[in-house]
């Protein structure tokens, strides 16, 4: 029974006010090139990929099972915080600081990031500082690590992990890297920006020209490849990107938070009583936020840039932050010059 209990993480979960118990667990295996799924794995890589068999069947044998990857990903910030706290943790005078650093070393390449890919370099900074304050925190899980324990042993998104040690395994290949040398987040993001491998392999970008792409490693390589994924994403240059909202009394509150994409014109969102607090065009598309701030609760409207945000992070929440971290970073930086 102890080693049952060691082998397994209890998550409470509140339902009609009685508390159930989920196990999510390390499966009880020598190793994962043992683990019941890895035959399918390996027979993809081999006829889908020409791998070779025991060079697929190695990197499982040596790729450890991390029961705290498992305990991590059921308790992700976005589904168990309010948008106060949660923008606490990402929004701080020292992170902003380390922003302006972050810009004031990297000028020209922002600069030249800005106009290759049409997203302002604000934008770019915002997304690696909350995602490693600028490189300081890019994960300390061996990729593979994460990916393999992840798609073998949490079947809730067991497919998508299996797809993404895919990915992996093609991109070192690609890239000639050896598979246990990076490491990453507990979800198997790596780099200043945090791309999971099917990201890496799409989105990033040999910015810095020097024939290798290394957003794990090369700061310039990121900022290009973070303005990438934002222009493949449908960034829209000049645009705005998120408003606050005015809320006339009797609003129907189903319109907030009906999904992260924009569906309803703001002239349609004028009419059922939410109005943008600046004078946007009528036809732009938007959707209406209701946030629990700090101070209560925050009306929001999100446009087509700030649904592109989103696609970096399914998250509202995180879209806002990243953007008001942004926004401060860029006013320092107007403040600086301007004195």
């Amino acid at each position: 029974m102890k080693k049952q209990n060691k082998q397994r993480q209890v998550i409470k979960k509140l339902v009609g006010g009685a508390v159930v118990a989920l196990m999510v667990s390390v499966t009880a295996h020598a190793d994962y090139s043992h683990h019941p799924g890895s035959e399918a794995f390996v027979n993809t890589m081999v006829e889908k990929h020409n791998f070779d068999r025991e060079w697929v069947m190695a990197i499982l044998k040596q790729a450890e099972p991390k029961q705290s990857i498992l305990d991590a990903m059921s308790r992700p910030a976005e589904s168990v915080m309010t948008w106060g706290r949660y923008r606490n943790i990402f929004i701080q005078d020292s992170r902003v600081a380390q922003g302006v650093e972050f810009w004031n070393e990297h000028k020209e390449e922002l600069a030249r990031a800005e106009k290759e890919y049409g997203v302002p370099a604000s934008m770019i900074v915002g997304i690696i500082g909350v995602e490693t304050r600028f490189g300081r925190n890019k994960g300390s899980y061996r990729v593979v690590d994460a990916l393999a324990t992840l798609g073998f042993d949490f079947p809730r998104r067991g497919t998508f992990f299996l797809g993404q040690l895919e990915e992996y395994m093609l991109m070192v290949r690609e890239q000639g890297l050896e598979p246990f040398s990076l490491k990453g987040s507990y979800a198997g993001a790596m780099g200043f920006g945090q791309f999971i491998p099917s990201s890496y392999r799409a989105y990033a970008v040999d910015f810095d020209g020097n024939g290798q792409i290394d957003i794990v490693n090369s700061s310039v390589d990121a900022i290009g490849s973070v303005a990438n994924y934002f222009k493949r994403h449908g960034w829209r240059y000049g645009e705005p990107v998120v408003s606050g909202a005015v809320i006339k009394k009797g609003v129907d509150e189903s319109l907030f938070n009906a999904g992260l994409k924009p569906e309803k014109t703001l002239a349609e969102l004028s009419k059922a009583g939410i109005d943008a607090d600046h004078a946007f065009a009528p036809s732009l598309k938007a959707t209406a936020m209701k946030l629990d701030g700090e101070s209560g609760d925050e009306y929001w409207i999100g446009l087509q840039n700030f649904y592109v945000i989103t696609r970096y992070n399914h998250s509202a929440m995180y879209a806002m932050a990243a953007y008001q971290l942004s926004q401060l970073i860029a006013a320092q930086m107007h403040e600086a010059s301007s004195s």
